[in-house]
């Protein structure tokens, strides 16, 4: 049986012509105009007025893609660095974020304060809340994709692996990978204690 092109499709390639009237077309076009209103609008409430409220150390690096929720119960240490499209959500009523100095976010890290209760009734958006604070030592990496939920605490020195699931305790100097993350592995740092 021999592989033909019948029945393939494959992409069309514009002419420069009508790549052109798309420019031309979408540059008048008002729910263009529209859409970019709702864009600089969530722009402006997960991003530009929450991080005014964020108590932030010296020298911080926020990607400007990141986004905050409850910033009035964030802290970010001196010289952290956060990467493209991070969320901080602190709990709506009482769970904080605290993040130590010269921690390193990779992109897209999730660190949330609160999760939805789930046998409570439904839909699961009018439960109610549980809230635990999230401690993150200073000198700690999390690679892309974490995610710290509720009641975390990870240790100085430490290191998370991307898209590792941190829902406990990681002792300091650790290297912890998995969902949920565990402990595979110590930094060995000269003149610590790890």
């Amino acid at each position: 049986m021999s592989v033909t092109d019948e029945g393939l499709h494959r992409k069309q390639k514009l002419s420069r012509t009508a790549r052109l009237w798309r420019v031309i077309k979408s540059a008048v076009d008002p729910r263009a105009y529209l859409h970019m209103l709702k864009i600089i609008n969530y722009y402006n409430y997960t991003h530009v007025t929450p991080l005014r409220a964020v108590q932030l150390g010296a020298d911080p690096a926020i990607s400007p893609n990141s986004n905050f929720s409850n910033p009035e119960r964030i802290e970010i240490g001196d010289r952290c660095r956060i990467g493209a499209r991070c969320t901080l959500w602190a709990g709506p009523g009482t769970g904080r974020v605290i993040i130590g100095d010269d921690v390193l976010f990779g992109p897209e890290v999730l660190v949330t304060a609160a999760n939805y209760r789930y046998n409570d009734g439904s839909p699961v958006t009018s439960q109610a809340m549980d809230e635990a604070d999230v401690v993150i030592g200073d000198d700690v990496w999390l690679g892309a994709r974490a995610i710290v939920l509720p009641g975390a605490s990870i240790g100085n020195g430490s290191i998370i692996g991307a898209g590792a699931l941190v829902k406990g305790d990681i002792p300091p100097f650790s290297i912890a990978v998995g969902t949920p993350a565990r402990v595979v592995a110590q930094r060995k740092i000269e003149g610590s204690n790890g």
